[in-house]
């Protein structure tokens, strides 16, 4: 979570500060919104695990929304954040980043990654979810960003 964390960030930092909010960096997405996708992502993390862990069933991904439905979430998302500014969407992911890894720090590693621990995560573990919402979603973010990079 750490290292990737930390190389998506030196993607960002790569791009100049004014290439940071213009389209093009995933479809219609900036490097601002991608990182605000983040957050939103920490976001639904968390609040999965705190209703999970009080034996309540969240709604996954989202209120209203299937797996499926996933496009018109991050759609829903992008609407949602995508007027907000970069120092205050960088602000909320470093600050919801340092949530997730503490409530990731307070499992150890089995109860992480035991499929079926916890009726809340169904098939699958906690660690899954914490892998799905922050290091891969992270790798996703660095090679786009890259990407955008290298077409500047």
């Amino acid at each position: 979570m750490e290292q990737n964390f930390q190389a998506m960030w030196q993607e960002v930092e790569s791009i100049p500060a004014e290439s940071r909010l213009a389209a093009g960096a995933c479809e219609e997405w900036s490097v601002k919104d991608i990182l605000a996708h983040l957050d939103v992502w920490h976001d639904m993390f968390l609040l999965w695990e705190r209703e999970g862990s009080t034996g309540r069933k969240p709604d996954m991904p989202a209120p209203g929304f299937t797996w499926k439905d996933t496009p018109a979430l991050n759609e829903a998302i992008w609407e949602r954040t995508r007027n907000d500014g970069y120092d205050d969407v960088c602000n909320r992911l470093r600050s919801s980043y340092g949530e997730v890894r503490s409530v990731v720090e307070r499992y150890d590693n089995e109860d992480l990654f035991t499929k079926r621990r916890y009726k809340w995560t169904g098939s699958t573990s906690v660690g899954s979810y914490a892998v799905s919402a922050t290091s891969s979603h992270y790798d996703w973010a660095r090679q786009l960003i890259r990407k955008y990079r290298k077409g500047l």
